[in-house]
């Protein structure tokens, strides 16, 4: 073991919890110049640095000092797992290049923060949230990343996640990990961020970055993007490349922009997207990629007809129905059409097919990323990391256990009849006898539903208990799913979904766009102790 690697696995990296003191936030509103970065937009950013009235590297230092007040200190939502120690010399390289009139788009000199589970071939670690990769060296940059720097982007640094994605019990409980501990809602401290990409949705909910990066299997962008009440899009299958992210299941993973705003949102995208010559899949991105601002229109509902799925309503998700009930007002005002669906067709065909798909690729796409990207490490795959989880029992499982990766471990190869079966079922009844039935025969531009229940309070005897979201359809079939602020709960946020058909991302940009600028439902959270009332 490594002299670096062992530091780390004997030090402690948790965050203590501590009070908050509601001035303490205030104060930790830092700004540059008459600009404040809170709740800051990527064009008001840009546009000051163009203006001449501040500069990447003082926006850098901004977001640094806001970490450090809020994220580490303060409420202390501990939603950054590791600060980029070549932030502020990428800034002033940038700012230089803009002197010189230079610039590489929309993005430079924006600050952005990417999920715990994106290698860069640089001094931060990429680690899943895993004690286990402590010390692995990558060997170049994951693709998103390349695109990130290329654009002019600086990454500020990685968000904790739920551990491993959330692929490693069947009672974890979202937002913490062993190398990163608890990262907390911004809304209510003893709420629950959701997961896996916990840190990215509570980090941009509180202004440390302008945008940040997600990734999702089922959920894991757009389930904390509203439970922190962001904007979350996971893409369509095939958009964004999957190269170098730590995986779960390469027939549903994929990374996608968490912002504040569906503009942010629509900036981002358009520089993660693109054709990748290491992912098949992306083989059509290049065809599909623009520039997705562009769609940004305030008439985005006008004319639409859209299927809202009555089903995703009431039961555990009666108080988030209640709020979206009202949102769907807006859509009318705003001259769609709506269409009450009892249910989405054949969705109850592939929950035990997805789970299964999961394991089997978990297991080998587990070992190919290990060996391409952990090279140095011991851990060459996920039975070695099971082996590692039950060495370091006490650091790494001390509220939950592993059974999901157990059970993966077991499966057999790729070529094997139960995951082909289950993969060519999953595609079926997801797809054309799934989201494309629901909107062919009813001739509609979009799906709409609650995209969850309000947050719940965060419990590491039981796991937990979220009370269901709607993220599992557009996940399996591997299409475009958008989350947008729709109102709250007692001061807890509550979203509403977008999902469409393949690479349909303009379409559905255009009409979260529009509900967006109509309703004006994204609040700045209050770091509170607990819920109101």
């Amino acid at each position: 073991m490594s002299t670096t690697r062992r530091k780390f696995l004997q030090s402690s990296t948790a965050i203590g919890v501590a009070s908050l003191i509601g001035d303490n936030v205030m104060a930790a509103t830092p700004s540059v110049g008459e600009l404040t970065v809170v709740e800051a937009d990527i064009a008001t950013l840009q546009a000051a640095m163009q203006s001449g009235k501040t500069t990447s590297l003082a926006l850098v230092r901004a977001y640094l000092a806001r970490i450090r007040a809020i994220d580490k200190s303060g409420p202390r939502i501990n939603s950054v797992i590791e600060l980029n120690p070549d932030a502020i010399r990428i800034a002033r390289e940038l700012d230089r290049e803009r002197k010189a009139g230079r610039l590489r788009g929309p993005m430079h000199g924006i600050p952005v923060l990417i999920k715990d589970n994106i290698a860069t071939m640089d001094a931060m670690q990429t680690t899943a949230g895993s004690l286990a990769l402590i010390g692995a060296k990558a060997p170049r940059d994951a693709f998103v990343v390349k695109q990130l720097r290329e654009a002019g982007a600086v990454i500020l640094g990685k968000t904790n996640l739920s551990e491993w994605a959330n692929f490693r019990s069947t009672r974890s409980t979202s937002g913490w990990s062993s190398r990163g501990g608890l990262t907390k809602n911004p809304y209510a401290l003893d709420r629950n961020t959701s997961g896996s990409s916990s840190g990215s949705g509570a980090a941009i909910a509180a202004s440390l970055a302008a945008v940040a990066v997600g990734t999702e299997t089922d959920g894991s962008i757009v389930s904390p993007a509203q439970a922190n009440g962001i904007v979350g899009l996971k893409p369509t299958l095939g958009l964004i490349s999957r190269d170098g992210i730590v995986p779960i299941a390469h027939s549903q993973d994929t990374a996608g922009p968490m912002a504040r705003t569906v503009a942010d949102a629509a900036a981002l995208l358009t520089v993660l997207a693109g054709t990748d010559a290491r992912d098949a899949v992306t083989k059509d991105a290049a065809s599909r990629a623009t520039d997705y601002t562009k769609f940004l229109d305030r008439d985005g509902l006008k004319g639409k007809r859209i299927g809202v799925l009555r089903s995703q309503f009431g039961g555990r998700n009666d108080l988030a129905s209640a709020v979206v009930e009202k949102a769907l007002d807006v859509f009318k005002a705003q001259g769609a059409t709506l269409i009450d669906l009892p249910e989405l067709p054949n969705a109850s065909k592939y929950g035990q097919s997805e789970y299964d798909v999961l394991l089997y690729e978990f297991k080998a796409d587990m070992a190919a990323y290990l060996a391409e990207f952990a090279p140095n490490l011991p851990i060459k795959s996920l039975a070695d990391i099971i082996v590692f989880n039950e060495k370091h029992r006490d650091r790494v499982m001390p509220h939950f256990a592993q059974e999901h990766m157990v059970r993966a471990a077991a499966k057999g190869g790729l070529d094997e009849k139960v995951y082909l079966d289950a993969l060519a079922n999953n595609l079926k009844f997801s797809r054309e006898e799934g989201i494309d039935k629901a909107l062919q025969d009813n001739k509609l531009d979009a799906l709409v539903a609650p995209s969850g229940s309000p947050a719940w309070l965060t419990d590491f005897i039981r796991g937990d208990n979220s009370g269901g979201g709607f993220s599992s359809a557009a996940a399996v079939a591997g299409y475009p799913h958008i989350t947008v602020p729709a109102g709250n709960v007692r001061g807890l946020p509550v979203g509403i979904s977008f999902v469409g058909t393949a690479w349909s991302e303009p379409k559905l940009i255009a009409m979260a766009y529009a509900f967006e600028q109509a309703s004006k439902h994204r609040r700045a959270p209050g770091y509170l102790k607990s819920a109101a009332g």
